[in-house]
């Protein structure tokens, strides 16, 4: 049985789907119909759901992580995706944008660049993301470092992004695959907002 769990936590509310201390999918929202709704969403249709008012200690520990990140801070504890019900260029697209540190960002062509595919099909992969925040879409902004898009709004990508800024002076690459990532400095998409 898959657990959710909604909860409020500083004016922002957060939903968890979980099965076994494994998260299936999660959202946040201003508003806790539509965190629900996106959530529920993002779930398999062949598994079994419950929505649980009283969140389990794993759920607890979830929802903790959620906001750390949701704050622009490094969440020190990772928590277990299940990823395996997901396409395979999903799953790839996924775990590299899972790798983009806090204080950076990348294109959409340069995560499409290291797994194959097109900036558009990479696009399309963040904006069904089933694992907001904790896999860092809103750290893919198009080339030009303009914002792209953002399932919670351009104004909400904006102030993850500046919440997240740590002064990072230079770009820097990281090592994919085969290949590598380009990552930019937050401020080169502030930067580039307040021209």
């Amino acid at each position: 049985m898959l657990e959710v769990y909604v909860q409020n936590v500083d004016n922002t509310w957060f939903a968890i789907a979980c099965t076994q201390q494994k998260i299936v999918a999660t959202s946040f929202s201003r508003t806790q119909e539509s965190t629900l709704s996106n959530t529920l969403s993002n779930i398999p249709f062949n598994m079994p759901v419950q929505v649980l008012h009283e969140p389990s200690n794993f759920a607890k520990s979830a929802f903790a992580i959620l906001k750390t990140i949701y704050d622009g801070k490094e969440a020190k504890n990772k928590l277990s995706l299940i990823t395996h019900t997901l396409p395979a260029y999903t799953r790839k697209v996924l775990k590299v944008t899972s790798a983009i540190p806090v204080g950076y960002v990348s294109s959409y062509g340069a995560i499409a660049k290291a797994v194959g595919g097109s900036p558009r099909a990479v696009g399309n992969v963040m904006a069904a993301n089933p694992f907001v925040p904790i896999v860092p879409c809103h750290r893919v902004v198009k080339s030009d470092f303009t914002l792209g898009g953002y399932g919670g709004g351009l104004e909400t990508k904006l102030e993850f992004l500046k919440r997240e800024k740590r002064g990072y002076p230079y770009p820097k690459k990281i090592t994919i695959n085969s290949g590598y990532l380009e990552l930019f400095p937050v401020e080169f998409v502030l930067k580039n907002l307040t021209l």
